[in-house]
């Protein structure tokens, strides 16, 4: 499966912005998002199921980010609201695991990172 992650930007604090990550092939169950700043590892950001919708939420986005999936169209969107200046990163989206996880290294499948700046 191959991943395309779309929809980063320059925005100013308080901004939102919508990501989406493309599917070309059959998507697992579990797609997440990660992030990755300048010096810093990458970092869970939020993961859903595609079957049941259920999601999973870092604690430092809980309440601003919120993740969909469309089957139809293999699309994950991470829509974004109140951004903050440290939510600036690149932002990948990924796939593998068959159960909600936080962790990287059970993605399998991982897009190329689109860039998310956050102006303050």
């Amino acid at each position: 499966v191959q991943l395309q992650a779309s929809g980063g930007g320059l925005v100013q604090a308080g901004g939102s912005l919508r990501l989406s990550c493309r599917a070309s092939g059959g998507l697992n169950n579990a797609v997440g998002w990660f992030r990755q700043a300048p010096g810093k590892e990458r970092e869970f950001v939020a993961a859903i199921l595609r079957i049941s919708g259920r999601p999973y939420y870092s604690d430092f986005v809980k309440g601003r980010f919120t993740i969909s999936r469309d089957n139809a169209e293999n699309t994950v969107d991470l829509q974004m609201n109140s951004l903050k200046p440290e939510d600036t990163a690149v932002y990948y989206c990924a796939t593998g695991p068959v159960i909600l996880t936080n962790r990287a290294s059970n993605y399998n499948s991982w897009g190329k990172g689109t860039l998310v700046t956050v102006s303050s």
